[in-house]
């Protein structure tokens, strides 16, 4: 009897023991849950267009997280700390079209990432032997095989902004107004550069980099690119090549991502052609907005 006895008490506190470390590992678990210090879902972003449309269209209801990146977002190169993040998100919002070519290199969860250029995919610029240089942090690298600076066609960027009104409705309530707000100002601005493209109709224009397709395509215009930085001079080489564009197509005009150096800039008004900087926003800029720096671009063509 005795020896029963001590073989229950035995078992009962081998119950009470494992029931308490369940408790605790229970515990531990809802301590170290990643929650969102806001409470709300989480959007990752892999450029700053598409995150501005997330905020506009999602109001304070959704996070929206585009992570601070040097330089242009389209060769950014995530830390593994970063791709975590990415992965922990409850969305991730991509620019299709070859655009953050890491993403492909990555694990990522698959039902949470929104390809915002699917639904003009047979709409996408396919570019004929992309070169390769070297400018920034990002190091050598080419502007691939694909355009990628969809946003730059306002009616594009109004299908990726549906793709993302889509996609946030099928998990949280959206306010219809936050996206037609946005999707009036898309609009006017389209009318506004077709206004203002409208006087260089059939003028040769030159684009200081690859990276104006639609905006060439939306508003019919002749433009031929280099691949100049706006912040490095350009050698002789460089030169010699412009020349040999400008012998074939006279431009007089050549749009700059940004301000280009002082000297470029005398250079180029020393063989007729001046300078304007139409920023495709790719990035979070300083200061404003992306409406504020295509309002910008319309008055600098103006």
């Amino acid at each position: 009897m005795l020896a029963e006895r001590a073989a229950q008490e035995v078992c009962v506190k081998k119950i009470v023991f494992l029931s308490l470390m369940g408790l605790v590992i229970a515990g531990c678990s809802k301590q170290t849950e990643k929650v969102p210090p806001s409470g709300k879902p989480v959007v990752y972003t892999v450029n700053y267009p598409l995150a501005y449309f997330a905020e506009r269209i999602a109001g304070s209801k959704v996070e929206v997280v585009f992570p601070h990146m040097e330089g242009d977002p389209a060769f950014w190169e995530p830390t593994p700390e970063q791709i975590a993040e990415f992965q922990d998100a409850d969305l991730i919002l991509l620019n299709g079209a070859s655009y953050a070519k890491w993403v492909l290199k990555v694990s990522l969860p698959q039902a949470r990432l929104v390809d915002t250029s699917t639904a003009f995919k047979d709409r996408l610029i396919v570019i004929d032997g992309a070169a390769t240089h070297s400018h920034g942090p990002g190091g050598a690298h080419a502007h691939g095989d694909i355009a990628f600076t969809t946003w730059l066609d306002p009616h594009l960027a109004l299908q990726q902004a549906v793709a993302i009104r889509d996609a946030f409705s099928k998990h949280w309530q959206m306010d219809a107004a936050d996206f037609q707000a946005l999707e009036k100002e898309l609009l006017e601005f389209d009318a506004q550069l077709e206004t203002a493209f409208g006087e260089f109709e059939d003028q040769p224009l030159l684009g200081s980099h690859p990276i104006y397709q639609y905006l060439t395509r939306r508003y019919n215009l002749n433009m031929e690119s280099v691949h100049w930085e706006p912040d490095e001079a350009p050698d002789a080489e460089m030169w010699s090549e412009l020349n040999d564009i400008l012998g074939a197509h006279p431009a007089k005009l050549m749009l700059w991502e940004a301000e280009p150096l002082a000297d470029t800039k005398a250079k180029l008004e020393e063989k007729g052609v001046q300078s304007m900087v139409f920023d495709p926003c790719g990035n979070r800029p300083v200061a404003g907005d992306f409406i504020s720096v295509m309002n910008a671009n319309i008055h600098n063509l103006e």
